[in-house]
């Protein structure tokens, strides 16, 4: 968790600005916060359940000439790489801290997750309607269905499994009431997001598939299967578009949802210590990685220890609230007239003047220079 008060931290002294400080630079992640592993498992669950399943269905469009089944395991396959890729976004996105990323890495996975949207669209999607429309113009001769039938249904159980596997993960954030696509299209992990829509989109394309092969062995009209090809193609399409839509989102930098803000809102006006809240910002960093600044103004006649611990008690009043925060950034103009003397005033101590200025006054002592008004 990143704390930076910046007047009231400003003026707490030399000694407990260092300290600061130091926990500024270091202590970012709070050492009870630790990522979820959720992403990570259902990546990998997805990726082993795709594999099987493009090998399977590569081999039933070997035996039956079917082209909805040779889409479908082009599709599978794609699935497999995006996986991958995704995993690997996940791994960068843990980096370290350095000099040139203060805010940590998580965006990497929203550059993958865009990186996969685009892939589903171009290759996934359009090799899918080129491959139909090829079929139409020169339809092959349909074999023997039932492996077709076979391949589906043990990949739908594969499918399946893994798209629960996602939506499980989607609904320990859902809301009551919620629907389940709210809660996707509310969920900030990007990573359990594009698994959900890619399962989504192999699960209804399976069942395209299986009505075009059945439809033209049924009516003898070979069209209907390369017709299926193209309506996966354009089902691969759609789902390219959520995933772009949600990462360009992401990446152009959105903030925690109105509830959400409105919580951390009454958290912070709610302390004893504060008199008003002004602006309140929040900008998703990752999955699991939020930062929030606010202008928060302080009773006046607060101490200065007693402003450094209402600054404790925010940080854990929001951190219960919402683990996420993990860079809290609280600005107050209260107290600026003791930075401008201590500024004015470099060859004396900090915590000098800001004594000097606050409590020197008060007991009707001369506050001396660095007392100015």
């Amino acid at each position: 968790m990143r704390v930076a008060a910046q007047t009231p931290c400003a003026v707490i002294g030399k000694d407990r600005v260092m300290r600061i400080a130091s926990n500024f630079r270091h202590g970012l992640l709070h050492p009870g916060l630790r990522r979820s592993t959720g992403s990570q498992r259902v990546l990998y669950v997805a990726v082993a359940g795709d594999l099987v399943i493009a090998v399977s269905k590569f081999v039933a469009a070997a035996l039956t000439g079917s082209s909805a089944m040779w889409v479908e395991g082009l599709h599978s396959l794609i699935d497999t790489g995006n996986e991958v890729l995704l995993l690997f976004g996940l791994k960068r996105s843990r980096h370290a801290l350095d000099e040139w990323h203060p805010f940590g890495y998580g965006r990497a996975t929203y550059i993958w997750a865009l990186v996969v949207a685009l892939l589903v669209f171009s290759v996934g999607g359009g090799v899918s309607i080129y491959e139909g429309i090829v079929r139409m113009v020169d339809v092959p001769v349909l074999g023997d269905p039932k492996w077709n039938y076979v391949v589906l249904a043990v990949a739908a159980v594969f499918e399946g499994f893994s798209w629960r596997v996602s939506r499980q993960e989607l609904s320990r954030h859902r809301r009551p009431g919620d629907s389940l696509w709210r809660t996707a299209h509310r969920s900030m992990d990007v990573l359990v997001f594009t698994v959900f829509i890619e399962d989504s989109a192999a699960l209804i394309g399976m069942v395209i598939a299986a009505a075009g092969i059945a439809l033209s062995h049924a009516t003898g009209n070979p069209y209907f299967d390369p017709a299926a090809s193209v309506v996966i193609g354009m089902v691969l399409v759609s789902a390219a578009a959520l995933l772009a839509l949600k990462s360009v989102r992401l990446l152009i930098g959105t903030g925690l949802d109105a509830q959400e803000i409105f919580q951390l809102r009454t958290i912070i006006a709610g302390d004893p210590a504060v008199e008003s809240v002004h602006h309140l910002l929040t900008m998703q960093l990752g999955a699991d990685d939020v930062l929030l600044t606010a202008a928060v103004r302080f009773h006046r006649e607060l101490s200065l220890d007693q402003v450094e611990q209402a600054i404790d008690r925010l940080e854990h009043s929001i951190r219960s609230q919402n683990p996420c925060i993990r860079h809290l950034f609280l600005e107050s103009g209260a107290l600026k007239a003791v930075v401008r003397s201590a500024v004015a005033n470099p060859g004396l101590a900090l915590a000098d003047n800001v004594l000097q200025a606050r409590h020197g006054t008060d007991q009707g002592a001369d506050p001396g220079p660095a007392g100015g008004p």
